[in-house]
């Protein structure tokens, strides 16, 4: 397996793929480019960033907003009701009360005969890590939207600074301009992730999109929704924690303690792990073969990133390991012998 075959099987996204093939290429070798895939010397800067971890991009829908009063709602929110500027389509920015409610009203449903209103907009976030420049992590979705979605569907930008992590929200007209609907499944989603980071390394900033198994990773299991709870029960300052936080722990107890098995992705994902594994060891080879001291270099950093990533590390397997580590700890607590204690002196000092 070349180089390109390896890398590719190492980092294909988890949804299904359709292949297209080269039909004058002998073994006939899949296409990747309309999956944001590199060939070359393209393929071995991807790889060095996969090794070397760079920055992950992070993309996620927030949610969806339904009639004129959620979506005004929501651009109050991203604007911060006047403190941070909303930036359409064409670069205007949206500075009044006036034109937020103008805005909202233009995305509402009209068609008063529907018995609710259907979705108006679909709001996403794109976010990078604490020290990454704000500006660029701007102007690398302003790109994005302008590439992906300016021909067909009206949206709007909004850049935070307020958290350490620098993010955009860019909020999206649901109905386009041909009556087709925007609504982001996980090949579109992947799709934006790639531009994200390529615009960003067009823009200085080390970033890359790969699945998190690509990264010895597994499901880490927290939805916008939770996230968001997490963040607000730390800033109450109270030590509450979330439902689903609780059954996690719960669960993870009971698989330390031998009551319970772990979730049966969790064994799905240590075998495409081990696929994935062999995918890398293949790229490695592949490097080494190749006599060049730069590639040579690579396929060491490629062997030092498998040594340090053994299993997935996927949290529910994280969590049962971390209560297996203090049951054990405990029970060798429990089974050393007790200290002697020196008799007590009742005398009086003299």
């Amino acid at each position: 397996m070349g180089l390109e075959s390896a890398l590719w099987e190492a980092t294909r996204p988890a949804f299904r793929v359709r292949y297209i093939h080269d039909p004058t290429s002998t073994p006939r070798v899949p296409l990747y480019a309309s999956y944001g895939f590199a060939t070359g010397p393209t393929a071995r800067a991807k790889l060095a960033r996969i090794v070397r971890k760079a920055p992950e991009v992070v993309v996620k829908v927030t949610g969806r907003q339904r009639g004129g009063s959620h979506v005004k709602a929501h651009l109050d929110y991203i604007g911060r009701k006047g403190g941070v500027d909303i930036e359409t389509r064409d670069g205007e920015i949206l500075t009044t009360k006036e034109d937020v409610a103008e805005r909202a009203a233009e995305w509402s449903d009209t068609l008063q005969w529907r018995s609710r209103p259907t979705v108006s907009s679909v709001s996403l976030i794109f976010s990078m890590p604490e020290g990454t420049d704000p500006d660029k992590v701007l102007g690398a979705v302003r790109a994005l939207a302008h590439a992906e979605l300016s021909d067909n569907h009206d949206y709007v930008l909004a850049l935070h600074t307020d958290t350490p992590r620098p993010h955009v929200h860019l909020t999206v007209q649901a109905e386009g301009l041909d009556r087709t609907r925007f609504n982001p499944r996980p090949v579109q989603l992947n799709r934006f992730r790639e531009r994200f980071a390529r615009e960003l390394r067009a823009r200085g900033v080390a970033a890359e999109a790969t699945p998190r198994r690509a990264r010895g990773q597994g499901i880490a299991g927290s939805s916008m929704a939770l996230v968001k709870l997490r963040a607000r029960l730390r800033t109450e300052g109270t030590r509450q924690i979330t439902q689903s936080d609780r059954r996690t722990n719960e669960q993870a107890i009971a698989v330390a303690r031998g009551q319970e098995q772990l979730p049966p992705f969790i064994a799905a994902g240590t075998f495409r792990w081990q696929e994935i594994r062999r995918a890398y060891e293949q790229t490695a080879d592949a490097l080494d073969a190749t006599g060049q001291a730069a590639d040579g270099e690579l396929a060491k950093d490629v062997r030092t990133f498998l040594d340090k990533h053994q299993g997935m590390n996927a949290t529910p397997a994280v969590f049962a390991a971390h209560h297996a580590r203090i049951i054990a700890a405990d029970q060798s607590k429990a089974a050393l012998p007790a200290p002697d204690r020196p008799p007590k002196d009742h005398g009086r000092g003299r």
